[in-house]
């Protein structure tokens, strides 16, 4: 089959980045990009700090109208996909209009995962997913407002770290036992607590609410261990869900995500997948993985452009992903499941510290963390990719320059 027409359903990082990668790579064809949201193509790291915190010079475009143009791109936007036609190779959007492709890529996110107890208020409750949420949130974020944070995942906790910069008064509410339990280990957890109170946000883990009610402008919330809160709003981010909608009329093979191979080709020959919408088989992995980071949009952006143009995959790399909260960079590359982590340098709980965690499981480093060590991270990368045997007397050692066990 010739290939001369490519749609992507999703205007966010992994639909850009295949745009970029297809025309690097010398792809002459059409090129149509659909986007249910009005903007152009944007990053979402920036959503939960800069935008909030200084919008009129945050930068979120990833391509601009004028890239677009020179990229030979047909943009639509405000007009999301609603229904795939596998057979007919058919894509019919939101206003009825209907396009053809040869290959597809749904890159189309995912959506917050709904309170129903919160939703029901109304007024006050907000979430965080594209630009307008965060727009709304840089008034909400106000001097002395009680801002209630509902989950102390890595949004969570960086949105935060901008409402007490705005100067609110916050509190985080964790069901969980530590704060990012899904994606880093108690040692930093327990650090980020400390540091974070140390601050005066108010911190509270194992926190379930059991009741939520408006009382004027106020927003009363009953906690299970018997006290209540009174917030002027209240976030909340406890996940997303995949929007898998489209893939799921189209018979394609869905579970929570779209199912993929390594190539990022989904049940269909002609459908791809890529970002968070996607759960990728990997060899060694019992279970298709989806990730949620901006490195690995940019990943599978990149393997889907290659293999329909039938060249060569990008070398795999370990998932690498940041965070930025309370004026500490965070770094994480691997598997946050290590079995053991390991402290390099000095941890001093409440206190701007700088130090590495390194991630062993069965002698080997499968993953490492850097706290105000961005430098660091480069050399636990090349640890990570090149599955090095963990040696303590070298690897913990900060006299010994981690570039030469690399």
């Amino acid at each position: 089959m010739s290939l001369s027409r490519i749609v992507i359903i999703g205007a966010g990082q992994a639909g850009a980045n295949a745009i970029l990668e297809l025309r690097t790579q010398g792809y002459e064809g059409s090129i149509t990009l659909i986007g249910d949201e009005p903007h152009l193509p944007y990053e979402r790291p920036p959503l939960s700090k800069e935008v909030i915190l200084a919008p009129d010079s945050a930068r979120v475009e990833i391509l601009s109208a004028e890239k677009l143009a020179a990229l030979q791109v047909n943009l639509i936007t405000g007009n999301g996909a609603t229904r795939i036609d596998p057979e007919a190779r058919l894509i019919e959007l939101e206003n009825g209009d209907t396009l053809d492709y040869d290959k597809l890529l749904i890159a189309t996110g995912g959506a917050p995962r709904r309170l129903p107890m919160l939703d029901r208020l109304e007024q006050g409750v907000y979430t965080l997913r594209n630009l307008e949420d965060a727009r709304k949130l840089i008034t909400v974020f106000a001097p002395e407002k009680r801002i209630v944070l509902v989950g102390g995942g890595v949004i969570g906790l960086e949105l935060a770290s901008s409402a007490l910069a705005k100067g609110c008064r916050v509190t985080v509410l964790e069901q969980e036992s530590m704060v990012m339990k899904r994606c880093a280990p108690a040692l930093l957890g327990e650090y980020l607590v400390g540091r974070h109170r140390a601050q005066g946000i108010d911190v509270r883990l194992s926190a379930r609410i059991t009741r939520a009610e408006l009382q004027g402008e106020e927003i009363h919330l009953a906690l299970d261990d018997g006290q209540t809160l009174v917030a002027d709003a209240v976030v909340y981010g406890i996940g997303i869900l995949p929007n898998v909608q489209p893939a799921t009329t189209a018979g394609l093979e869905v579970e929570g995500a779209i199912l993929v191979d390594e190539h990022c080709q989904s049940s269909h020959p002609d459908i791809y997948a890529a970002g968070d919408v996607a759960a990728q088989r990997r060899q060694g992995l019992d279970r298709p993985l989806r990730i949620e980071s901006w490195e690995n949009a940019n990943n599978q952006a990149a393997i889907f452009a290659r293999h329909v143009l039938g060249l060569a995959p990008p070398a795999v790399r370990a998932p690498w992903f940041w965070t930025d909260q309370l004026g500490i960079n965070i770094q994480f590359v691997g598997d946050m499941a290590a079995a053991r982590w390991h402290l390099r340098g000095d941890l001093q709980p409440g206190t701007d510290s700088a130090f590495a965690l390194i991630g062993v499981t069965e002698g080997i480093v499968v993953a490492g963390i850097t706290v105000n060590q961005p430098r660091e991270m480069r050399n636990l990368r090349r640890m990570v990719d090149n599955r090095l045997c963990f040696q303590a007397e070298q690897h913990l050692d900060l006299a010994r320059d981690l570039r030469k066990t690399a």
